[in-house]
C-alpha cells in the first residue's frame, strides 16, 4: 500500500445527535440529486456519460443512506464527516461500512426476532404509553441495516465501469468509465476514457485494462500524468480523450477549511444573513486529448505513445440563487474564473427535515 492510501480520521467532524444525522443526510441526498439535474440541464456530460454519472452518484447516495441507518441510534459510535475541502463522510466510513457488511452473516443470526421486537414496540407505545428506548431503536435499525443493505452497492475506493462502444459522434471506437474516492482529498471522482484498441476483440483484453486503471488512475493527480501512465502500461490501447469530474467540496455548516467559498458561507451563516442549511457544491472537470505520437524506449523495446494536449480545466459552482448573489458580493474574482456562470439549484428547507 502506498502512502497515498494512508487514511486517518483527523480533520473530521463527528455527528453526535439524531438531529445532526437527519440534517446532514438530508442535505447530501438533496444536493447530489440536484447536481444530477444541473449537470444534465447544462450539458456538462454527454448522454452516455450522464448515465454513468447517475449510476456512480446513486452508489454514493446508497452508501450514505446506509451510514444513516447504521449510526442513527448507535450509542457507541458516531459517523465522521470530513471538514477540509470535502464535506463528504470521511473515507474510513466507507471502508468500515464495506468491511462490516462482509460479516453481516454473523450478525444476522444474533438479531432479535422482528415479530418479538414489534410486539415490544406496540406494548411500549399503546399500553405503557412511553417512548421507545434508544437501545430498542438501535436493534430495529440494525435489523434494517443488516437485512437490506447490500455490500456490492457500497461506493468503494475504486469502482470500475464496463467497456462499450463509444457514441458514433466520437472519434474513438470504445469508451469506459470508472470512479474512485480519493483518500487524500476525501472526495469522489468520476472518469471517462475514450480509446482505440489495436486488436481483434477488446473484451479479451479487458482484464488488463481494468487492472491498469485500478492501479494507475485511482487517485487525484495531474490528468496528463494519469493519461501517460495508462498509455505506457497498455501498449495495445490508444487513449484519445480522458475526462475527470471532481465532485466537491460540498461547502456547508460542518466545513472548517480555508476555502474562499466555505469562509464566505460560514461567515454569512454566523451573521444569520443566510439559513443554517445553506450550501454550495464546487465541481471541476479536467480533460486531455491526444494529438501526435512519439516513440519511447530502445530499438528492441520501442513503444508508440500519445502526445497529450494541455489540460483543459473547467470550474463550476452549484448553489441556490441567494447564495450565488452572496458569492458574487464576497468572492467576485473567484466567480469570474468559472467556466460558466454559477448554476442555480433549489433551496433546502430545514422545515422539511
Amino acid at each position: 500500500m502506498s502512502i497515498n492510501h494512508i487514511v486517518t480520521p483527523l480533520d473530521s467532524a463527528v455527528l453526535d445527535s439524531k438531529e445532526q444525522y437527519v440534517f446532514y443526510h438530508k442535505m447530501v441526498d438533496f444536493v447530489l440529486k440536484e447536481l444530477i439535474v444541473g449537470v444534465q440541464q447544462n450539458n456538462l456530460c454527454t448522454k452516455q456519460e450522464l448515465i454513468f454519472f447517475k449510476q456512480y452518484s446513486d452508489l454514493l447516495l446508497y452508501s450514505i443512506e446506509a451510514m444513516r441507518v447504521k449510526y442513527m441510534y448507535d450509542v457507541e459510535d458516531n459517523m465522521k464527516v470530513d471538514v477540509t475541502e470535502s464535506g463528504f463522510p470521511n473515507y474510513l466510513e466507507f471502508r468500515y461500512l464495506f468491511n462490516d457488511l462482509s460479516l453481516k452473516g454473523n450478525y444476522i443470526n444474533k438479531l432479535k426476532d422482528v415479530g418479538e421486537l414489534q410486539n415490544e414496540f406496540l406494548d411500549q407505545l399503546l399500553r405503557k404509553k412511553v417512548a421507545i428506548k434508544k437501545d430498542k431503536l438501535f436493534q430495529a435499525a440494525s435489523i434494517v441495516y443488516y437485512t437490506s443493505v447490500e455490500q456490492k452497492y457500497i461506493f468503494n475506493r475504486f469502482v470500475q465501469g464496463k467497456i462499450m462502444k463509444a457514441p458514433a459522434e466520437n472519434a474513438a471506437e470504445f469508451m469506459t468509465s470508472w470512479s474512485f474516492f480519493d483518500v487524500a482529498q476525501n472526495r469522489p471522482f468520476i472518469c471517462f476514457m475514450y480509446f482505440d484498441y489495436d486488436g481483434r476483440n477488446v473484451l479479451s483484453y479487458k482484464d488488463e485494462i481494468y487492472e491498469v486503471l485500478k492501479n494507475t488512475a485511482d487517485r487525484d493527480m495531474d490528468l496528463d500524468t494519469m493519461a501517460y501512465g495508462i498509455d505506457r502500461k497498455l501498449p495495445d490501447v490508444m487513449p484519445k480523450h480522458i475526462k475527470r469530474i471532481d465532485l466537491g467540496p460540498l461547502h456547508n455548516v460542518f466545513a472548517k477549511d480555508q476555502n474562499q467559498i466555505t469562509h464566505a458561507l460560514l461567515e454569512s451563516i454566523t451573521k444569520k444573513e443566510i439559513p443554517l442549511e445553506s450550501y454550495v457544491l464546487s465541481l471541476k472537470i479536467d480533460e486531455v486529448f491526444s494529438g501526435s505520437t512519439f516513440n519511447e524506449g530502445g530499438y528492441f523495446s520501442k513503444q508508440v505513445l500519445q502526445k497529450w494536449s494541455d489540460i483543459v480545466k473547467q470550474k463550476y459552482v452549484f448553489a441556490p440563487h441567494r447564495i450565488i448573489q452572496l458569492l458574487y458580493n464576497k468572492t467576485p474574482d473567484m466567480m469570474n474564473q468559472l467556466a460558466k456562470p454559477p448554476i442555480q439549484m433549489s433551496n433546502l428547507n430545514i422545515d422539511n427535515l
